[in-house]
């Protein structure tokens, strides 16, 4: 059993982004971890924060749970997602306290500040989980850096529109209805995105964003991942191994347009 830590900014991001892939290997006996950085508590314009708070976490965890999996929150402030000294350590215990030996986070470049700032944090908390000597919390240091991967960015672009390709992928068509069914726990959100992101039907966006990856390895809806493989992180394919037949590669005449 390999232990998974899929660590995003906000509840519903690992939902839009990976959420087939982690059922998955949820099915194969893995142990997985959504987490979010924050409980999303910006995000209506209907509820104060705490409110907002406890309802996006709640979803969450109803989410994860379609999958056998846990809901942790590191508990940040929406918007106030910063990398700092505190915070790292506060992410680095997360990854002590699952044990993680695999953690996918968002894209280093994204439209928005947090989902690019715990990118970074994610990939520092790799680095400083094993060493005993950076003191977090109760739980003890891992016992090497976990593998590292970046899932896309909303849309596939950084912030200018270049778009930012995968290096690979997971076939997720058989995995739409999970994927559905996780990203409708988001009741609260359906509302707030229409609002500040003008999308009318989130989990139709959802759809449209697996085909475009699916066009891009030639399947039919897909979700597109990167690792990080820089002196010392681990360079073996070991979330590529663990996905076997649905491991997909991008096709040879190159990126869908």
């Amino acid at each position: 059993m390999v232990r998974i830590l899929a660590l995003h900014a906000h509840p519903d991001d690992i939902e839009m982004l990976a959420s087939g892939s982690l059922a998955l290997l949820s099915r194969r006996g893995h142990h997985i971890t959504i987490a979010t950085a924050t409980a999303g508590d910006c995000g209506s314009a209907e509820h104060e924060p705490d409110v907002t708070a406890r309802i996006r976490q709640s979803e969450a965890a109803a989410a994860a749970a379609i999958i056998n999996a846990d809901y942790r929150c590191v508990g940040l402030p929406d918007l106030g997602v910063f990398n700092d000294d505190a915070t790292r350590r506060r992410v680095t215990e997360l990854l002590r306290e699952v044990r993680a030996d695999i953690v996918m986070t968002s894209s280093p470049v994204d439209y928005h500040p947090d989902h690019e700032t715990i990118s970074l944090l994610a990939r520092d908390a790799c680095f400083a989980a094993p060493v005993p000597n950076y003191r977090t919390g109760d739980a003890p240091a891992l016992e090497a850096i976990p593998h590292l991967y970046f899932c896309d960015p909303a849309g596939g672009h950084d912030r200018v529109g270049v778009r930012v390709e995968p290096e690979f992928g997971t076939e997720v068509s058989g995995l739409l209805d999970v994927k559905r069914a996780m990203l409708a726990c988001h009741h609260s959100q359906k509302a707030w995105v229409a609002k500040q992101h003008s999308v009318d039907d989130f989990e139709a966006s959802m759809e449209a964003w697996t085909r475009q990856q699916g066009a891009f390895f030639g399947v039919e809806h897909a979700e597109g991942f990167r690792q990080y493989r820089h002196t010392p992180y681990p360079v073996t394919p070991l979330l590529q191994t663990l996905l076997g037949s649905a491991l997909l590669q991008p096709k040879a005449e190159g990126s869908a347009k």
